[in-house]
């Protein structure tokens, strides 16, 4: 092993930069070259590749996004496109690859390993919806722009006497909402992997303002639905009046927290250290605050789930 790859795929999160320190300083502390693929498995295909130094990952642990960019690319997807980005890594004389991003990122490090090209997969995510590790790289730094949000939020609920409907990202995956909504003390948390019936919303809303509460906050995660639509439907069913705040991609962006620079940091130095292991195929993560590795494919077939306890204490923390 005397070169590595490193590359950033699919929505940007925050901390992928530290991850990207993080590997790249800890191979050339054991005497590697590392090399920075630009725009994902786009710039790979395209041999968008530079050999990256220790300044070159200098003063940007503290930035968001990623200065390695990111890039859609479905002609990744077909075997002609692996190959290509291949022979890309071939010509560059890099032995290994480390993917740093989500499950559509996994999918291409899958691929690569099952064509015999060692690869470590970094979950950087804000979706937190990897299998195999209990937080993502991204998530908490979203999780507290969501948090600030709901705070920010909740004064003018409370000055309007208002009805309030979030609505945060997470594609089918419902953490950012679960954990938002506890912690910003949401009245309703609707999320993908619960059964929700409008009705019960609203009921639960109507028990409330007959005890003499004027305001209310809904946080709905973008797999159930528009926030737009149950805003309208709630307003139509209660004739209480009610706003609806879409944070979109707000959430993606900012100074990553100091966990996700330290998960960050610990995940990517994590990834260097199995690759001089001489192990490929496998994806790094975190639980009970120790770092593990797992067979990268296995993890794809894993499904995602939510702590079903903390969503019960939701429900009953907001009666």
């Amino acid at each position: 092993m005397k070169r590595i790859g490193v590359l950033t795929s699919g929505g940007d999160a925050p901390g992928m930069n530290a991850a990207v320190r993080a590997v790249t300083r800890k191979a050339i502390y054991h005497g590697l070259e590392v090399y920075g693929i630009y725009h994902g498995y786009q710039g790979l295909m395209e041999g968008d590749i530079k050999r990256l130094e220790l300044g070159s990952v200098g003063d940007i642990i503290q930035r968001g996004g990623t200065t390695l960019f990111s890039a859609r690319c479905p002609e990744f997807k077909t075997r002609e496109g692996q190959l290509q980005g291949i022979e890309q890594l071939k010509k560059h004389g890099i032995d290994a690859l480390v993917v740093i991003g989500g499950d559509g990122s996994y999918m291409g490090a899958k691929a690569l390993t099952e064509h015999g090209f060692p690869c470590i997969g970094v979950p950087g995510t804000i979706d937190n919806d990897i299998p195999g590790t209990e937080f993502t790289i991204g998530f908490d730094t979203a999780l507290n722009t969501v948090i600030d949000a709901i705070d920010k939020i909740r004064d003018t609920a409370t000055s309007h006497e208002r009805t309030y409907v979030i609505e945060v990202m997470g594609r089918n995956a419902g953490d950012i909402a679960l954990w938002a909504g506890l912690s910003g003390g949401a009245e309703t948390i609707m999320i993908p992997e619960e059964d929700h019936d409008i009705e019960d919303v609203v009921a639960k809303l109507k028990r409330g303002h007959e005890r003499g509460k004027k305001h209310s906050i809904i946080v709905v995660a973008e797999g159930v639905g528009s926030g737009v639509e149950i805003g309208k439907k709630i307003e139509e069913m209660t004739s209480f009046d009610t706003r609806v705040t879409v944070l979109g991609h707000v959430q993606r962006g900012g100074s990553p927290t100091a966990a996700d620079r330290v998960l960050a940091s610990r995940l990517g130095a994590k990834a260097v250290e199995l690759l001089l292991e001489g192990k490929g195929g496998r994806a790094v993560g975190i639980e009970k605050n120790e770092l593990v590795d797992y067979d990268i494919i296995e993890a794809l077939g894993r499904p995602h789930k939510i702590d079903d306890k903390m969503y019960q204490l939701s429900q009953e923390l907001s009666i």
